[in-house]
Formats: C-alpha cells, structure tokens, sequence
C-alpha cells in the first residue's frame, strides 16, 4: 500500500482518534483559546514507517505548529491498534499543583482509551 492509500483507509479512525483528544483535552477544562493547537487529521504530516517486528509498513504522523517544531505524533499500527500523543504544555486550569505535559489515545477503532499526561508542580 502506498501513503496515499494508507492516509484515506486511515481517515475515519484518525478523524475518531484527533476528537478523542480534543475531548481529553476539554475535559481538562481550559477555557476557549487557551490551547493554540488541537489535533487535526488532514494537517498532520504522513509517512510509512517500517516495523522491525512485523515487517508491515505502519503509518505514521506528526502535526507541527507554525515554527514547525512537533507538538503531536500519532501511528496506526499494522494489527488495527494506534497510538497518539499531542501536547499541550500549560498549567492544568483547574488544579494548581498539576502541569499538562500532554493528551494521548491508544487503542482500535471500536476500544479508542484516552488520557492527560499530568505532571506534579514542584513545591
């Protein structure tokens, strides 16, 4: 399968995938703005990569920000599970002694986990 291929048969499990995220992340409860980028399937950045194990070729992605360092990474793995990681990088809105490193999804389409990477605060 080439990239192209890859991206479309990807499209509906990576557009669930970038919406389990963005839920992550309002669930958090940052206020309208206060996080510059979410997760979006169509302005990630797409390649193959090849797994050492299977020896299927894997899509992966990352999404850059507008000085194109990556905030996020996302790979659809050959046994129809994925990985996401997005960051987020601000002080948790709601408990004082958190920081949120990031938001991260894993799973299959039909069993998609979600969770925040928290940090403790140092005192």
């Amino acid at each position: 399968m080439n990239l192209e291929t890859q991206v479309n048969a990807n499209h509906d499990f990576g557009l669930k995938i970038c919406q389990r995220l963005q839920e992550e992340i309002a669930k958090l409860g940052f206020s309208v703005g206060a996080v510059s980028h979410y997760p979006v399937y169509e302005n990630a950045s797409f390649r193959l990569v090849k797994d050492p194990f299977t020896g299927d070729f894997n899509l992966a992605a990352n999404w850059y920000d507008g000085k194109q360092q990556r905030i996020g990474s996302l790979q659809f793995n050959s046994d129809g599970t994925c990985y996401a990681e997005f960051d987020v990088v601000q002080p948790h809105p709601k408990k004082s002694r958190w920081f949120v490193e990031a938001v991260t999804a894993w799973g299959k389409m039909d069993a998609l986990k979600a969770e925040a990477k928290l940090l403790q605060m140092p005192e």
